[in-house]
Formats: structure tokens, sequence, C-alpha cells
């Protein structure tokens, strides 16, 4: 951005423009227009500057962030649906909003714009002022591309695609923000302030325990990721554990790291759909961490009445997976999350979740909220990928990189507000009214290491 020294007007020179814009007042006009977008919208602890170097301050004077607005178009990007959760993610993807500071901290700012009616009168007032601002013939970035999926919704070959596209991104990628043993699920933390690689190894101890492993036992991990949980199940406890997802770099870097664990002969990972699994009481336990979002609310009774067939009798089955509140609508037409995270991806309630389970005969042990572990481990994630920012544009593009910085502040804010949550569910298949299972939860709390 420079000024005509004759002028003093602002003239736009950008890479990514065909010509020189004059932008004579359109800041003016911005503010404007942020001004009746947030009129009702206290206390403003951020500021806001455009591209001119104008700057709107917050209300007290200290900014937790500042949106900024790259140039005239962006407003009307971000505004071509009213805000939405789409237009609010694409605009920044794009890189015509950037925040500089803390990006969760603007999380409150996007849900109260996208949530926002605002009266007739005040929309008229706005789209006045958007016909004010120039258009500018602008050389679009390269965008992320969203997935495009054919098939049935939730058929194998189309579930297939959906993961591809999430898991696929690049090894090293996840490499770059996940814990060592790349663990990518909720973890759990002693304290606060623990680091992640200790939560995260108890996270994974706390799952074993949960389904009281026992040597020579046979575990399936629906959903294993890059192998963490059936590596440690196999060292710690000795049992015969077999990881599935649908995810072939996934599977690779998995079977590497078991066998430079020399646990070949204990465990192994396969690419396979739960689906393709057809013995019939073939496991004393079933673990599924982070894959039940997965799978569709239409597809619930299957996943349940196919790990029922697949557990022996007095077997149990750990399903932990996100949920929404049962308040809130469903949303309507795509979303950030579905279009750029979580293709088909699904979000039900927990009563949901566990009335499938009980259609399928399961019996409800133990149902644990790990909401706040939740808000810790995003944090973490998205404070090692901004550390490792330059590394990760090795490996991704820069619009890839900002759907993820994106995606795990914001994430982190739907915890933290309680507007998701992500529950432990252990369900038991009994035999003829025979648990087998202890009177209490002593041993689930005596740490084994």
């Amino acid at each position: 951005m420079r000024e005509n020294l004759v002028t003093k007007t602002p003239v736009m020179i950008t890479e990514m423009t065909k010509e020189v814009h004059t932008v004579d007042g359109a800041a003016t006009k911005a503010m404007e227009i942020f001004r009746l977008l947030l009129q009702d919208y206290h206390p403003r602890d951020f500021a806001i500057s455009f591209w001119d170097g104008s700057r709107w301050p917050a209300e007290n004077g200290t900014a937790r962030f500042t949106l900024m607005v790259r140039h005239p178009d962006a407003l009307r990007r971000m505004l071509k649906t009213n805000a939405n959760d789409l237009s609010l993610s694409e605009a920044y993807i794009s890189g015509d909003l950037e925040v500089e500071g803390d990006l969760e901290a603007a999380m409150p700012v996007a849900n109260y714009l996208i949530g926002r009616n605002w009266p007739a009168v005040t929309m008229l007032r706005i789209g006045k002022s958007l016909l004010r601002l120039p258009r500018l013939d602008r050389l679009r970035r390269k965008s992320s591309q969203p997935v495009k999926l054919s098939g049935q919704p939730h058929s194998m070959e189309r579930d297939r695609q959906a993961v591809s596209y999430h898991y696929d991104v690049s090894n090293d990628f996840y490499a770059l923000w996940l814990d060592e043993q790349m663990v990518y699920s909720c973890a759990y933390f002693a304290t606060a302030d623990e680091d992640l690689e200790a939560a995260q190894a108890r996270k994974l101890d706390y799952l074993c325990r949960k389904l009281r492993l026992r040597p020579g036992e046979r575990l399936l991990d629906i959903g294993c990721g890059w192998g963490g949980l059936v590596i440690h199940a196999a060292r710690k406890y000795g049992v015969d554990a077999l990881g599935i997802t649908l995810s072939k770099k996934q599977a690779v870097l998995a079977n590497e790291r078991i066998e430079r664990a020399g646990l070949q002969k204990r465990c192994r990972v396969e690419v396979s759909d739960y689906r393709d699994l057809n013995e019939t009481g073939a496991f004393e336990k079933i673990v599924s961490v982070g894959m039940f979002e997965h799978v569709g609310e239409s597809q619930l009774p299957l996943y349940f009445q196919h790990a029922w067939r697949l557990l022996r009798p007095k077997g149990v089955f750990l399903n932990h997976g996100i949920a929404n509140r049962p308040i809130d609508p469903n949303p309507r037409g795509s979303t950030f999350q579905n279009r750029y995270i979580f293709p088909d991806g699904e979000l039900v309630p927990i009563n949901v979740t566990l009335r499938f389970a009980e259609e399928a005969g399961f019996e409800v042990r133990d149902v644990e909220s790990l909401r706040e572990h939740y808000v810790l481990t995003l944090r973490h994630w998205a404070r090692r990928l901004e550390l490792h920012r330059e590394e990760a544009l090795q490996v991704v593009n820069e619009p890839t990189f900002r759907v993820w910085r994106l995606f795990l502040p914001g994430s982190a804010y739907g915890f933290a507000a309680g507007l998701l949550n992500v529950f432990q569910a252990v369900l038991l298949k009994p035999e003829e009214g025979r648990s087998g299972l202890p009177l209490t939860r002593a041993d689930w709390y005596r740490e084994a290491f």
C-alpha cells in the first residue's frame, strides 16, 4: 500500500491485482459497515485495520487481536450470503481477511456475526454501503480445494474418499504439531499446564485401563490412525491388537512404527472398513477413538450392530467421539467443517449415540465427558502448528495451512464455549446378565506409568 503523493489518495498495488486501483473513501465506507455489524457487540476487545492503514481501535484500548481487512472486496465476499460460517472462513482461507494476534479470541466475534439477525433497515444500510465499495478485478489466490466426493453418502467407497481427503494431507504435516506418538484425538491431562506428550501417553493408558485389557486378548481399534494405541496396548498389556484405517498413508507409517518397536507378532494395521470385518465374536475388546464422527447418523445402527457381532460375550466396546448439543439446529448447506475438514462428517448428541448403542444390545456402563481436556489439546496443537509454520509450508500450500490454522483454534473455542463435547462411552455385551466387571472403577485410576 502507498499513497499518491499529490492527492494523498490511497492506492492499492498488489501482485494479486491486474492493475492499480484507487480506493478513495472506501476504507471509511468499510468502517461504517463494521460499525453497523458490531453496534451491539460489547465489549469490543479487538481492533480492525484496513488496507489504507486506517484503524478502528478496541473499545478499551487493548486489543486481543486485530482483524486485518486486506482490500475493499474482502467485505463483499465476507458478506456475500450474509455473514455465515463458510463465507467468513473462505475469506480468511483466501487471504482476504487476516487475524493478527489470538485467533481463538476472534471466534466469538465470528459466532456473533453468523448468529445475528439484523433488522431490515440495518441490512439495507449495509447493502447500500457495500454497493459503494469499489469492485476489484483481482486475480484470486489459489485456494485450498474442498473435496468432491462421489457415490452414495456413507457408502464404503465414498467414506474412503472422505477419509483420504482429511488424513492423507501429509504424514509429515501432522507430525509437525501432534505429539511424538502422533495421537490425533483428545489427550487426558492431570493438570492444565502438563505437556502434550505426557497427556497423550496418559490418555492411551487410560483407554487400556477402561477396557481392562489382559494379556492374550484380541483388541480391535476402529480408525486407528498412525497406530499409537495398538502399539501401546501390545507393548504394555500384551494383547493381540488389530488396527484398521481407511487411510493408506496412515497404515504405511503405522506398520513402519510397529516394525521399529519389534511388535509385528502382536499388532498390525490394515487398510480396511469396519464393515469388511465378519468374524463373529473375534474380539474381547473393541475401541474406537475419533472415528465415530465419520460414520453418519443413518449408519449408527449398523455401526453398533456390527461391533456387537464382532465382540465376544462379556466383551467391552469403548466408543470415544465428539458430540454436538441437541438444542442446536443442524446447519443448512455447506459449512467450513464439512467442506474443508471432515467431508460427510456428522455430529450427534450423546443421547442419540447411547440410544443406538442400547438398541443394538449394548449395556451402557460408563459415560465420561473430556470436554476441558480437548480445549487444552487443541490449544497445544494450534501453538505447535504456529511454531512450525515454515516447515508446514514446505509440505502443504498456504491456503491448506490456513485451513488448519483456522480449524484448530476454532475447535478449541467450540469446546471451551460448550458448543461441542467429547465423550467416552464404555459399552458392555453382557452374557445372560453377567458382566464380568469389577464393582468399582478403582482400577481405572491406578496409573501404570
